[in-house]
């Protein structure tokens, strides 16, 4: 017997700014898709959300400079809703900030007044940041603003390894097509995990994937001031496939142990050590990428003489071996 259960509303907020399109068009669609085969099936009667694209305005946003989204609803307009769910935003972030701070309010009374659960998704989690519910919680944001939002946000735990985040009712996504993972994962929490296995796998979706260790991209966390740290940073590029040393690296630089490790970590949110891991493996998913070199010749090409030591730094910041890695990412190993 079908169940008759009160109808949800799934807010998709539509910020101000630049937008990824594909964050507010796939949500909808995973949605909708949620609906009709949970009543198909017989578990519901009717939709079990109703969906509205919320905005500041009715007025239509541009997306990319070539597609119009057009809100259904105004802020003013929703006065109760259940889920909360931001689209991600792009470009310039402090700007973005600015001008959604109606949008950021909204948000911030919907969750004290309806208790409605809210998800970010990719960089919308500096809106969601910005309303103070992520304090003392746990987020995840694309791995390629990490440092700059644990600059900004010094009370909210940035899970940097993380796809999906969630904290008494708050939740936050990774970057970029992650967020798909995220909808899949709110499907399953709302509709029931047959559902969600059927929507993933219509929609082709990875389902449980749990961390983006394996697409992260280490660039080095140059956007500081510190003009020594950053030359040391360039040292250890160069230099990584040496015997490297916080000792030797501060006597290089002529700094106390105490004082660089204190000093590079402010400045890149790293160890000296682990920014030297950090290099070493980020050139060794390239060898694995490009090359059909063995684990050994790359292992000893990036400065490691241990083994084990190196599959284990390996998986530690990609989530895979250095076997899985070569297999998922070089071309020319997955086709033989």
């Amino acid at each position: 017997m079908r169940k008759i259960v009160a109808v949800k509303h799934l807010s998709i907020i539509i910020p101000e700014g630049h937008l990824i399109l594909d964050t507010i068009v796939g949500t909808m669609n995973l949605f909708k898709m949620a609906n009709s085969y949970s009543k198909r099936i017989g578990k519901y009667r009717e939709d079990l959300f109703k969906i509205d694209l919320v905005g500041k305005s009715r007025e239509p946003i541009t997306c990319h400079k070539f597609f119009d989204v057009k809100p259904t609803k105004t802020i003013e307009e929703v006065k109760n809703t259940d889920l909360i769910i931001i689209s991600s935003i792009v470009g310039d972030i402090e700007g973005a900030l600015i001008k959604n701070k109606s949008i950021i309010d909204w948000i911030k009374m919907r969750r004290i007044e309806n208790d409605a659960e809210i998800a970010s998704l990719c960089r919308s989690a500096f809106i969601l940041a910005e309303t103070g519910l992520l304090n003392g919680k746990s987020c995840a944001t694309h791995w390629e603003v990490h440092q700059q939002f644990e600059s900004k946000y010094s009370k909210i735990n940035l899970l940097p390894d993380k796809i999906i985040s969630e904290d008494n009712g708050i939740y936050s996504s990774g970057g970029a097509y992650s967020f798909l993972n995220m909808i899949v994962y709110l499907i399953e929490k709302y509709y029931g995990r047959e559902t969600a296995i059927w929507c993933s796998k219509m929609a082709e979706i990875d389902f449980d994937r749990l961390d983006q260790n394996q697409f992260i991209i280490f660039s080095g966390q140059k956007d500081h001031g510190d003009e020594t740290i950053r030359s040391i940073q360039d040292y250890i590029e160069e230099q990584f496939e040496e015997k490297l040393s916080v000792e030797a690296i501060a006597a290089e630089f002529a700094l106390s142990n105490r004082s660089l490790i204190r000093r590079f970590k402010k400045a890149t949110q790293n160890t000296p050590y682990e920014y030297i891991q950090r290099v070493r493996v980020e050139v060794a998913k390239k060898k694995f990428e490009s090359t059909t070199s063995n684990i050994n010749e790359v292992m000893y090409d990036v400065g490691y003489n241990d083994e084990k030591a190196f599959r284990k730094t390996f998986k530690k910041y990609t989530g895979l071996s250095p076997v899985q890695y070569r297999k998922k990412f070089n071309r020319e190993m997955a086709f033989s």
